[in-house]
């Protein structure tokens, strides 16, 4: 494929933006090379400035559940731009959409419409210290919550791509207040408790970890967080920014069955505009301002266009709560069959699946935690990153993301990427 185009834009980027990205993981200082320049999107597939056509398994890094440019969505933003873009006063449709997720989500009674998961993150961890009274929290390596200051703490995804997990910038007071976890482990959560009797106003958690690659919670280890959360007066965060709306209509609380305190949404809630948002029983929430002295403001929070969009995506996976089980199935299928080439073609790798999430690791032991995902083979990712792009394919330019199914996925592509994997694996 010819990235000529491409090549120039990026040329002309770096002049006048750090990077020439706005967000580093776009770069591809990871795998190598020069970044795709997307021209437009339909369904599941991406076509570049150049003209090449790729099937995508980030879509948009995960808001894009329906396809690119699904037509009820853009329809609801059109529409609604035609009448104003922004008033910074109240309307109807923040209403709406706020009673349909709370009726989608368990557990959750008011909710907090924002502009991005890092802001609802970083709202919510303030939210926590408030409602306890109390300092510090507790996040896990390799989880990637936004990139507030409490949450640079060997943190995952671009972070970790980056190899400056500790970002220059995040002050020692800030970092104090920031105990780091182990994911999957409950012992070392529960040593950390002890350690800081008292202190610890949150536990923040990505329920399924899409920071280091897909990596799902070990059998019990969120049942022990929530006992662990309970028995201490602590509070528990799902940081369901990926996972809202996309593992179960009601994320990994209706999946798993267990609640959690505070709950923080982005990506599927916004159908692909920016959005964010957390939600609570309503006793937590009412300690926001104006009801309560914890503040939190936003000027364009719930402003009509990411409103209109956010609500045609939720009512149309309410609708056809169907889509869930497609997913999985899509997921496995995709899974099951690249896990076939690659054994074939004598490649050592694990693949890490649920729901519409996948990821593949070139590491034949269990990838659980951020320690034995960093264990991975950098070198053959990214020869298979550029084999997949040579075939027409575009997964994430770094080995610490997880793929994100999409319904318009058709089976067609699915075996052509598990066809292209097979090439590709060869060259190993």
């Amino acid at each position: 494929m010819l990235y000529k185009r491409s090549s120039q834009l990026f040329a002309e980027a770096e002049k006048v933006i750090p990077g020439g990205v706005n967000s580093p993981v776009r770069a591809f200082k990871a795998v190598g090379g020069t970044p795709i320049f997307v021209k437009s999107a339909k369904g599941a597939y991406l076509y570049d400035e150049d003209g090449n056509r790729l099937i995508d398994y980030i879509n948009s890094w995960g808001p894009m559940i329906l396809g690119h440019a699904f037509e009820p969505v853009v329809q609801a933003v059109i529409e609604k731009a035609k009448l104003g873009t922004s008033f910074g006063m109240p309307t109807e449709l923040e209403t709406q959409i706020a009673a349909l997720a709370v009726s989608m989500v368990p557990n959750i009674e008011k909710i907090r419409f924002v502009n991005s998961g890092t802001e609802a993150c970083m709202s919510a961890v303030r939210l926590a210290r408030g409602f306890t009274k109390k300092d510090k929290i507790i996040k896990f390596a390799g989880c990637y919550h936004g990139h507030s200051d409490s949450f640079l703490i060997q943190a995952g995804s671009g972070a970790i791509t980056f190899g400056s997990p500790n970002s220059p910038g995040v002050t020692a007071g800030t970092a104090k207040d920031t105990l780091l976890a182990k994911y999957n482990d409950l012992e070392n959560v529960a040593t950390l408790i002890e350690a800081n009797k008292n202190e610890i106003a949150a536990i923040i958690v990505e329920p399924v970890a899409g920071n280091m690659g897909c990596i799902p919670p070990n059998k019990g280890f969120l049942e022990g967080l929530r006992q662990l959360c309970t028995d201490n007066g602590i509070l528990l965060i799902f940081d369901e920014v990926m996972t809202g709306f996309r593992l179960a209509a009601g994320g990994v609380q209706e999946l798993f069955n267990i609640n959690a305190d505070i709950v923080c949404f982005g990506k599927v809630i916004g159908g692909g505009l920016p959005v964010g948002a957390f939600a609570a029983r309503e006793e937590i929430m009412n300690y926001l301002a104006p009801l309560g002295p914890v503040y939190q403001a936003g000027t364009l929070s719930g402003n009509p266009l990411a409103m209109a969009a956010g609500l045609a995506m939720l009512q149309a996976l309410d609708e056809d709560r169907a889509i869930f089980k497609r997913l999985e199935e899509k997921t496995a299928y995709l899974a099951a069959g690249m896990e076939k080439v690659l054994k074939a073609n004598n490649v050592v790798f694990t693949i890490n699946r649920i729901g519409s999430m996948v990821s593949v690791h070139f590491d034949g032991a269990p990838v659980i935690d951020f320690q034995s995902a960093a264990k991975g083979d950098n070198e053959t990712f990214k020869k298979f990153f550029h084999g997949l792009l040579q075939e027409g394919i575009y997964i994430a330019p770094s080995a610490y993301e997880t793929w994100f199914i999409t319904d318009a996925l058709s089976y067609e592509d699915l075996d052509f990427t598990i066809q292209a994997v097979d090439k590709v694996s060869k060259t190993f």
